[in-house]
């Protein structure tokens, strides 16, 4: 499969970081990668153990990965891993996910930031981590999860030093994201914050439409153009990621998800969740080890 096609549908993510969080660590042994090619405004840092033949798309690069690896991206970079050659069947994966301005601007001017600066800036082509310091980072990464408060904000930075200050990083998309003024809209941003807010009860096209003082007929079109979704698959692929949230850091039923998701029909929760997500919300909530979310 080229690297053409693997992009021709990428896929928005909206991830279940909330404005207050600092950070979310996703730690789970899984099977496969069911997630498709897809781009966030958040960095993301992602570790792989037992991947042995994953595919790893990172922007314009393609390739099989190691046993072990550790890669941070940039914001709005395009990024996925599929299952590929691997015939490993627990493949343990951590991801953590932090807005790109955890670490302001201000903050990084600082002289004694500037290997966190130049990392960031390196990221926005994708970094692939040297095995040897991948290896010596993996117990913190392990036990980032199980951290809480500012010691979890302390030990993700002192990860990201070591990782800044590292030898034998390589850069691996040639191209940087050409998707970086995903949020600059105006509209967007106005639809987005309104629909966090709302996005537990029905929000009718015409309500959306009339915010941003469009036409239903118009504010379809920009809604497509600029997501790459209809105004639905937009609202619920927000009411997905919490329901993904809550279902592995609440003892909340599934139903009681559903209906705090907007949904008040179930089969039609499972339904969307699992057209979002490759996988019904209970094998969803099985599969994952644990989460942290630090506020």
């Amino acid at each position: 499969m080229g690297n053409q096609h693997l992009l021709k549908n990428v896929h928005r993510e909206i991830t279940p970081l909330a404005a207050e969080d600092s950070f979310l660590v996703f730690d789970r042994l899984k099977k496969d990668f069911d997630f498709p090619i897809h781009f966030h405004p958040e960095y993301e840092l992602n570790f792989i153990m037992n991947g042995k033949g994953v595919r790893r798309v990172v922007g314009d690069h393609l390739e099989e990965i190691d046993d072990i690896e550790l890669v941070l991206l940039g914001p709005n970079l395009v990024h996925g891993w599929e299952i590929h050659n691997c015939k490993h069947d627990k493949i343990h994966e951590i991801t953590i996910q932090f807005h790109d301005d955890l670490f302001d601007k201000k903050l990084l001017s600082r002289t004694i930031f500037k290997p966190f600066r130049d990392l960031f800036s390196k990221a926005n082509h994708g970094i692939l981590f040297s095995k040897k310091i991948t290896e010596e980072c993996m117990p913190r990464i392990i036990q980032l999860s199980k951290t809480t408060n500012i010691d979890s904000f302390l030990d993700l930075s002192s990860i990201l030093n070591d990782l800044a200050n590292s030898r034998n990083q390589r850069l691996l998309s040639t191209n940087i994201s050409q998707l970086n003024d995903f949020e600059n809209s105006k509209k967007i941003k106005k639809v987005y914050e309104y629909i966090q807010e709302n996005f537990d009860r029905k929000i009718t096209l015409s309500e959306i439409a009339e915010l941003v003082n469009m036409s239903v007929v118009s504010f379809n079109r920009f809604i497509k153009k600029r997501t790459g979704k209809t105004f639905i698959e937009y609202i619920n692929d927000t009411r997905i990621s919490y329901a993904a949230r809550w279902l592995i850091e609440t003892d909340l039923s599934i139903g009681e998800i559903g209906y705090k998701c907007g949904f008040n029909n179930m089969a039609n929760f499972n339904r969307v969740f699992k057209k979002v997500k490759g996988i019904t919300p209970s094998t969803y909530r099985a599969e994952f080890i644990g989460i942290k979310r630090v506020l």
